[in-house]
């Protein structure tokens, strides 16, 4: 008896295989490049954060509020929640609301938190100039 084993070079098969592999090398490519350097905006500023409660942190030594949509990013860019921080003292940006509460914190990594000068007032982030593609700020 004789058996015929079909064909597996399907052209669609290996279109498959091509398109995996491409999608797998540009992720590969792309997220460490993303995770080298985070973009703050220009309203962010740079202050020690202790977390005491969800609702209420000291900021440079100062009672704050906490907003209600607060999104803490950690050093891997990840969303933290408030209540697994407290206690913690962080070096951060952030930035605040129309009614002076956090509404956004980003944890610096040892590499941001190296970037200096950074505006720790709103006025001292009025009188300086900002570089939004280098992330630096300078003083004039």
């Amino acid at each position: 008896m004789l058996f015929v084993v079909p064909s597996i070079n399907s052209h669609w098969i290996n279109t498959m295989y091509r398109c995996a592999l491409a999608a797998v090398t540009a992720v590969c490519l792309v997220a460490p490049a993303a995770a080298q350097q985070r973009g703050f905006p220009q309203n962010a500023l740079r202050g020690a954060l202790v977390v005491a409660s969800p609702t209420e942190a000291a900021l440079n030594g100062k009672s704050v509020g906490l907003a209600p949509g607060l999104r803490i990013r950690g050093q891997d860019n990840m969303l933290q929640m408030s209540g697994t921080l407290l206690g913690q003292k962080l070096l951060v940006h952030y930035t605040v609301d129309m009614q002076g509460l956090i509404k956004d914190v980003w944890i610096l990594t040892p590499q941001e938190a190296a970037k200096k000068p950074w505006p720790t007032s709103p006025a001292e982030a009025q009188a300086w100039s900002f570089d939004p593609v280098a992330q630096v700020w300078t003083k004039p």
